[in-house]
């Protein structure tokens, strides 16, 4: 199909796991992006797509789900930290609208 985005994990609604690309991998999820004056984070970061969209509530096992993947990515990656988890708006604002306004930094970041 020719498509050229991939993610390192997708978390679907039910909050089943998928991983598409390895975390030592550079995956195609971010686009053209800037992150604390670094063009091009596909190069640095590890990419985690939820399923839905930017108006749609997560669900908890999506939540769950999340906080479980980033807490093993973090004892593995020493430089990746909450202070440094972001979103796509984050990263490029004029074309992404993800997470969202109804994404729950506050729940994520709980127990984090």
């Amino acid at each position: 199909n020719g498509l050229k985005v991939s993610a390192h994990l997708f978390i679907k609604r039910s909050g089943e796991i998928i991983q598409f690309v390895p975390f030592n991998k550079r995956a195609w999820h971010a686009g053209v992006s800037t992150y604390k004056n670094r063009d091009n984070c596909n190069d640095f970061s590890i990419g985690i797509e939820l399923e839905g969209y930017h108006d749609d509530a997560y669900t908890k096992n999506q939540y769950r789900s999340l906080k479980i993947s980033i807490k093993e990515i973090m004892t593995n990656f020493d430089k990746i930290t909450k202070e440094n988890i972001v979103g796509h708006s984050d990263i490029a604002p004029e074309r992404k609208k993800d997470p969202g306004s109804k994404f729950d930094w506050e729940e994520l970041m709980i127990n984090l």
